[in-house]
């Protein structure tokens, strides 16, 4: 993770932000002391969100097209401070993954980014809307083994691109491999008597309990560069919480949170604001979960398991 410095050693004095990188995954903002020319002074230190996007096309996409998207980042993400970028090939595809530190989610370059790669024939994903199980399958199946390349590299990473995408339109589709004959049947035993008809599966399995969201009263802090309030989660899913509170960041700003769980554990992230209620009475925000950590999603997994439990 990466964060930004920024310090003020005197008011009305600020010093250029520089980036550090923090070893640790929690991400609340921290308040160094310092002292400067014999000033004492403090150093901010706040988090520089990651968004995660992802692309894929296949023998039937544009080369041209889906090279001019990679090489066009820069233009289509204008707000990005930093981006990383991963190219992998396969068989049958060619696939790109996109790490954007941007201090807000840039919702309509994003979209703009998203329509670029349908036009040139491409899957787009938004991998940080993905609960962290489906896009570290994601990463598995088409992403693995790729060559990564820093944002100023971009004319590079879409020369290789364009390269496998031509060789995989040369060459055409893949046979579809025969299936091996079937052996044929045994002969049937006698049947057996009949035995009571099992009870069907309980709800609550994983891919239902992820899609669930559920009911809470948690205590929680959400921090943004102006205010830190304490409020409660009233339902959290995997994806994400809301919040029922007077103070409404606006839509598509990152905040960090810090969520205490009834048996102590914590979790503690990046959100974003993905919707905001103006209400008197039940207005709030709508908070998705921007975490990649896997202590994170492990305790946000064993949380959601323990309610699904209880619920069943």
């Amino acid at each position: 993770m990466r964060a930004r410095c920024r310090c003020r050693y005197a008011p009305g004095t600020e010093v250029a932000s520089r980036f550090v990188n923090l070893a640790s995954t929690a991400v609340a903002c921290f308040r160094l002391h310092c002292l400067y020319g014999g000033q004492e002074g403090s150093v901010i230190v706040r988090p520089v969100p990651v968004f995660g996007l992802a692309a894929v096309w296949g023998e039937a996409a544009s080369p041209e097209k889906a090279a001019a998207v990679v090489e066009g980042l820069g233009a289509l993400l204008p707000s990005a401070q930093s981006m990383q970028l991963v190219v992998a090939f396969r068989d049958e595809a060619g696939a790109l993954e996109v790490k954007v530190e941007v201090p807000g989610y840039p919702r309509a370059a994003v979209e703009r980014l998203g329509e670029e790669v349908r036009k040139s024939g491409g899957t787009f994903v938004e991998l940080w809307r993905l609960p962290k199980a489906e896009r570290d399958a994601l990463r598995s199946r088409t992403l693995t083994g790729g060559t990564p390349f820093t944002g100023d590299e971009r004319t590079q990473a879409a020369q290789e691109l364009r390269q496998h995408l031509e060789a995989l339109a040369a060459r055409g589709p893949l046979p579809a491999p025969s299936a091996p004959k079937p052996p044929p049947p045994p002969e049937a035993p006698p049947a057996p008597p009949a035995a009571p008809t099992a009870a069907p599966p309980a709800p609550g399995d994983e891919s239902q309990r992820r899609a669930r969201r559920f009911a809470v009263k948690l205590e929680m802090e959400f921090r943004t560069e102006l205010d830190f309030v304490r409020e409660h989660a009233l339902n959290i899913s995997n994806g994400g919480l809301f919040v029922r509170t007077a103070h409404r960041p606006p839509q598509d700003s990152v905040v960090t949170v810090d969520v205490k769980l009834p048996n102590g554990q914590r979790l503690q992230g990046e959100a974003l604001v993905v919707h905001v209620v103006d209400d008197q009475y039940t207005g709030g925000v709508g908070l998705a979960f921007l975490s990649d950590d896997d202590t994170f999603s492990a305790t946000l997994d064993g949380y959601l398991a323990s309610l699904a439990g209880e619920k069943a």
